[in-house]
């Protein structure tokens, strides 16, 4: 092998890693229901960030499994719950939400994420806000 080859590869190599900036971001949700007399904005952590895909030009020719791509998705995560102020005693207070630790460039499980583009959503409330900072 030539040096030029492996210093290319090297590199390549390097740059594959470094090029994709997946990590845990702050977000806040913003949690209702309504029986309850607030809403809650509840700040945690997400996984968001730019992946290193390729885009197959003979998509024809390959198996459905090679066509799909990488995304920012969790590695490690776990679950807190928050209680919704104000509800009434026949209503769970209770709200449970992930929390990133740490993310990774992979395919997605739709057992925990959604894999499709968000629709418009609505993250805001209605009614008085609550922040819960955990």
């Amino acid at each position: 092998m030539s040096p030029f080859f492996v210093m290319s590869l090297l590199f390549g190599l390097i740059f594959g890693q470094t090029a994709s900036l997946c990590a845990p971001s702050e977000y806040t949700i913003h949690v209702e229901k309504r029986e309850c007399a607030y809403c809650l904005a509840i700040n945690t952590t997400i996984c968001a960030g730019f992946c290193m895909t390729r885009d197959s030009n003979g998509k024809k020719l390959l198996l459905r499994s090679a066509l799909s791509q990488n995304v920012c998705t969790y590695k490690e995560m776990l679950y807190r719950t928050a209680l919704i102020p104000g509800c009434p005693h026949h209503t769970l207070p209770y709200y449970s939400y992930p929390v990133a630790v740490s993310c990774k460039c992979g395919k997605c499980n739709t057992d925990y994420s959604d894999c499709v583009r968000d629709r418009a959503s609505t993250n805001y409330c209605t009614k008085p806000q609550k922040l819960c900072n955990l």
